[in-house]
């Protein structure tokens, strides 16, 4: 039998100073306004993803009940040896709005690429009883942190590849497919690679991380975001043996005899294996194969990159001849690729194809996959992830708030009410209310513990996308 979540209490998804928070803000305070930005980090901009999976399963509908509150007040009292539990504001929640949140979100549209350094959602309590309400939350609207890292990370290697592509091959219809994620495994929870799978897929159309797509499908209103091939593993070639390699790829070849297939081929010599098993022994089987529109993607999974890439594509080249392009760039037969799927980042997919464009091979050959770089490797700091407060009202006055510390200006937070517009075709951050709200791209997304705006993926994916080709067209 499944066990519930270790959380399943929104009144315990929060830090454990926030519990003490509704006796520090001052006498007569009304409401309270904080938003979330990327203060910078690796990526010059980001793609904003994941605030919706948030809402829908912690903040939506009838979220806090007494059975709640009386689990809580009981955890915080043994936490904290006394009670500092505010009963009375939730009790407030449950009996004048019957559980649900009286927030109000305003997001700019999810799958929307925005340089960093400006704000990406606001939220402020709609209930003037309740403003330390909007800051209680900051613990999980920060995790969207994860979402929009991911999204980001995978787009820009999503730009690396289709500068190659470009450049060295004859369209790019392959490019949804050039980044399979990999990463299931490498993360920390089976909730960690769903965010981190559908994430990806904001970007890519491969994966082999089922958890994403089933989130895609309960969250972002999407049947099936993703596609997979039939492929090997080390244990399903090497059990037959070293001697045995040929007729594992063979039965590889057998058992799945149209469509794509993928068979990792380093488990003793990737170029002997190359070379001699499948430019040689299974060299007829592979091209009958391809008559009936079948394609092979053998899969070198150790040493370096760059090298084996390279290497392999010049043994199989030979082996199986090759056509150029209109670019003027080497393409292996449409059915015999590569998937490369070991060390892959941003960093090493750049290495791989200024390697293989050198070497006259067309960025078409190649398809990669990424684990623990793509999902894995990134934490709140890689965009500098924050949620400030910078507005309240005070006995009916309406004050700017701001920190600005002397020993780390990167941390400045904006101030007061603030609205994001575009200016010469350009994102710019109005502060202090001096934004126009007819302008404002900031939607309203949650209200009083109703969704108001439900993204589907394939138009998060389309706004995610369009920046990237119309880059793609000037060049």
């Amino acid at each position: 039998m499944a066990h519930p979540s270790a959380v399943d209490n929104i009144l315990l998804c929060t830090d454990s100073y926030k519990v003490t928070h509704h006796f520090q803000y001052p006498d007569g305070t009304t409401n309270v306004y904080s938003y979330f930005e990327s203060r910078g980090g690796k990526f010059p901009e980001t793609v904003f993803f994941g605030l919706q999976y948030i809402i829908k399963k912690w903040l939506q509908g009838k979220v806090v009940t007494k059975e709640k509150i009386t689990e809580a007040k009981e955890f915080y009292k043994l936490h904290f040896g006394h009670d500092v539990f505010n009963e009375e504001g939730w009790n407030y929640i449950v009996e004048k709005h019957g559980g649900k949140l009286p927030l109000l979100i305003k997001a700019i549209p999810e799958g929307t690429v925005v340089p960093t350094k400006n704000v990406l959602f606001t939220v402020e309590n709609t209930d003037p009883k309740v403003p330390w309400l909007t800051n209680w939350f900051e613990t999980i609207f920060v995790q969207v942190w994860y979402p929009m890292t991911v999204a980001t990370n995978s787009r820009a290697q999503k730009e690396v590849i289709a500068k190659y592509l470009s450049e060295t091959a004859d369209n790019l219809d392959s490019l949804p497919f050039k980044l399979h994620d990999f990463g299931f495994r490498g993360v920390g929870s089976v909730e960690t690679a769903a965010i981190g799978g559908c994430s990806h897929m904001v970007n890519f159309m491969g994966t082999d991380t089922v958890a994403g797509l089933v989130l895609a499908r309960k969250f972002y209103g999407c049947a099936m975001a993703g596609h997979s091939i039939p492929a090997a593993e080390h244990s399903t070639i090497t059990t037959w043996g070293k001697s045995g390699e040929r007729d594992a790829f063979a039965n590889m070849l057998q058992k799945f005899p149209e469509g794509l297939v993928a068979v990792v081929s380093d488990s003793f010599d990737i170029y002997n294996a190359c070379e001699k098993v499948w430019g040689e022994q299974l060299k007829d089987m592979v091209v009958e194969r391809g008559n009936r529109d079948g394609v092979l993607v053998i899969r070198p999974d150790s040493g370096d990159p760059p090298e084996v890439v390279e290497k392999v594509l010049n043994i199989l080249g030979k082996a199986f001849g090759t056509v150029t392009n209109s670019k003027g760039y080497k393409e292996l037969p449409k059915y015999l690729r590569v998937i490369q799927g070991d060390g892959i980042n941003l960093e090493m997919l750049d290495k791989i194809l200024s390697c293989m464009k050198r070497g006259q091979w067309s960025a078409e050959n190649v398809v990669f996959g990424s684990g623990g770089a793509l999902l894995q490797k990134l934490n709140r700091d890689t965009q500098k992830c924050a949620f400030k407060c910078s507005s309240c009202t005070i006995k009916g006055e309406r004050r700017d708030v701001f920190k600005e510390p002397k020993t780390d200006l990167v941390k400045k937070s904006k101030k007061g009410l603030l609205t994001l517009e575009l200016e010469n075709n350009k994102f710019v951050t109005v502060q202090e209310g001096k934004g126009n709200p007819d302008k404002d791209l900031l939607v309203p997304v949650f209200k009083n513990g109703a969704l108001l705006v439900d993204y589907n993926l394939d138009d998060i994916r389309q706004r995610a996308e369009l920046p990237l080709v119309k880059e793609i067209s000037k060049k």
